[in-house]
């Protein structure tokens, strides 16, 4: 016995859990074979309501009669403007079903991105999830004159609105139910229409540079890709998962939505970003998808707590984390676990380690997975320690979501495992990009004919635009992206994204940028946790008044310099950071700074705080 958890609900299922070739065929084959089952929930004023499949399918069916009442056709688009929700998951299976093109916008873009995404993708019904979202869409509808209507799920704020153009998701339900009795089978005519090589959905990418392209799959793409995720990290209808990411992006849209449409797991919708931690202990997934920075947020949650913990806890911590260390070490080798140390880690996690768990969350995960962004291998190990297996994905918009993965038999830290079955996945010989075939890669770029001939090669294959090298077992490994690179100027190569994941172990640190390239040295730049380094400076009476205060306080200073002096001590000297530099702006979601998944973009960052850049160097 290899492993002290059960693998058997992750080996992968390659039957077909669902028939149907498009994702409205698959939706609805679900609700006829799942009818009564719960699929859904979302907590509402404090309590957790149910959505069965035949709930949902009612739902979905009066809303895709209410498109059709509206004058929606075949192939137009619409677009949802919201934060992650049930409405979000009905308003998309709605259109797909009315034979039309979804298309989603984050709920933190600005009213001018909302019209650019909206004309781009010539968006026919708009919908947005509440007053907020709709001043965004007002502001600018009198330039989007192929705008049908806006629809709104949440008339909260809204009871006085009298506006045409403008009506509410129970309106339009209202609306559906009438013209489905006047036109019975219509909504069945409409799903048997749609064809597998039909463009399905829009994916706009984050637009670091330039305007967001919008990436087109078709149904044939997404059922072939959402039954290769089964294959690659299986699920079934006794799963619980959180749905709490953004659903426009890939990564919850095939992850969450579409592979829960095709599995029968259910969907667990958070109540707001902020009550992340909060619900995911209400939750308690058994299968967890995050980005990085989610489980780096929950790592230093933990560090944090066991500070304040008494002396005996602490080392009750220090034992019981070493037992889980020698596991997961010997499991990262492939070697079986001895007896003796078997016992000692089931008494350590009686003891320890399975309060930890709850304390995050997860106590009931057969697995985690990350992906989006690359993870410090230090952070795995510790997950593994914990008894739960972290595994890495790895992928893009333009793959329709994973390419690769690390398989749970075989979990390596630091790689993201080998190709997917349902994709071919090489290093460019010339260049070591990360190259990916398949039926999985994208249609193109919606109206961008050009930057599609530039990304897709007369071979098919994807030039992915991340650097990579592959191992003798075929796992690859993520070296950086293409335009990434630092070479400074002494000629060292240098791969910034490996000092920034070690930066991110921090619990004091939420993300950075380091800057280095045609330069003498390395410097950084530094986005602080907020909540830590508050409770840091609290603890340790450090006087702040805001937060830019707080960044400037020389204790908080020595506090990051000593943990890039951690950092530096597993680098050459060429490759260690001299100096770095505290954003000193609180930034959120809704800033130019972070994409939507919350991530620095490096080139936008670069060129804001060139100043303070330049200030790292002369002062030198």
């Amino acid at each position: 016995m290899s492993y002290l958890w059960d693998l058997s609900h992750i080996q992968p299922q390659t039957q077909v859990v669902m028939p149907g070739d498009t994702i409205p065929a698959v939706f609805w084959n679900a609700v006829r074979a799942r009818g009564p089952n719960v699929w859904m929930r979302q907590k509402d004023l404090g309590i957790w309501r149910s959505w069965t499949w035949n709930q949902t399918g009612e739902a979905v069916r009066e809303i895709a009669h209410g498109l059709m009442a509206l004058g929606f056709e075949p192939h137009e688009t619409a677009s949802i403007l919201s934060n992650t929700t049930i409405e979000w998951v009905l308003c998309d299976l709605a259109v797909l079903s009315a034979g039309g093109v979804a298309n989603g916008i984050y709920p933190t873009d600005a009213s001018e991105q909302v019209q650019y995404l909206c004309e781009d993708s010539r968006t026919t019904v708009l919908f947005v999830e509440d007053d907020e979202q709709l001043d965004k869409a007002l502001a600018v509808r009198e330039r989007l004159p192929l705008l049908k209507k806006i629809v709104v799920a949440d008339m909260e704020g809204l009871r006085d609105l009298h506006d045409p153009g403008v009506m509410s998701l129970a309106e339009l339900r209202e609306l559906g139910r009438r013209h489905a009795a006047e036109h019975p089978g219509e909504l069945e005519r409409r799903v048997q229409a749609v064809k597998p090589d039909d463009l399905a959905i829009l994916v706009y990418t984050s637009g670091t540079t330039g305007k967001p392209k919008g990436a087109m799959h078709s149904h044939k793409g997404l059922v072939y890709t959402v039954r290769g995720y089964n294959t690659l990290i299986a699920r079934d209808e006794q799963d619980e998962c959180m749905c709490f990411l953004p659903l426009c992006h890939i990564a919850e849209r095939m992850g969450g939505e579409y592979f829960s449409l095709y599995t029968g797991a259910k969907l667990n919708f958070v109540e707001n970003p902020e009550t992340v931690p909060e619900n995911v202990r209400e939750i308690a997934p058994t299968v967890f998808t995050a980005v990085p920075r989610v489980w780096e947020k929950f790592y230093s949650g933990v560090m944090i707590a066991l500070k304040e913990a008494g002396r005996l806890q602490q080392a009750a911590y220090a034992w019981a984390i070493g037992v889980g260390e020698q596991v997961a070490d010997r499991v990262m080798k492939g070697q079986s676990v001895p007896s003796g140390l078997r016992w000692r880690f089931k008494l350590a996690r009686v003891l320890v380690l399975d309060n930890v768990r709850k304390l995050i969350g997860i106590h009931r995960a057969r697995f985690l997975v990350t992906g989006a962004a690359p993870i410090s291998p230090d952070l795995v190990r510790w997950y593994l320690a914990l008894g739960v297996p972290m595994l890495e994905v790895w992928g893009m918009t333009e793959t329709c979501g994973a390419s690769t993965g690390i398989p749970v038999n075989r979990i390596k830290p630091g790689s993201i495992g080998p190709a997917a079955t349902y994709n071919e996945v090489k290093i460019a010989p010339d260049t070591g990009e990360i190259l990916v075939r398949g039926p999985n890669v994208f249609m193109g770029y919606l109206n961008l004919p050009e930057k599609t001939a530039e990304t897709i090669d007369a071979d098919g294959w994807l030039h992915t635009g991340d650097v990579g090298v592959v191992d003798e077992e075929g796992f690859f490994r993520i070296t950086d992206r293409m335009k990434d690179i630092i070479i400074t100027a002494g000629g060292k190569n240098i791969t910034p994204s490996e000092l920034e994941n070690e930066l991110k172990f921090s619990p004091y640190i939420t993300d950075a940028v380091v800057i280095g390239d045609k330069r003498p040295y390395l410097t950084v730049i530094i986005m602080i946790d907020q909540e830590n380094v508050e409770k840091y400076a609290q603890d340790n009476d450090v006087p702040f008044s805001n937060y830019a205060s707080l960044t400037r306080a020389p204790e908080v200073q020595a506090l990051i310099q000593g943990e890039i002096d951690r950092v530096n001590k597993k680098f050459a000297r060429v490759e260690q950071i001299k100096k770095f530099f505290l954003l000193d702006t609180q930034l959120t979601a809704e800033d130019e700074e972070l994409t939507p998944t919350m991530k620095l973009k490096r080139k936008l960052v670069q060129q804001k705080y060139a100043e303070q850049i330049e200030a790292m160097y002369r002062s030198a």
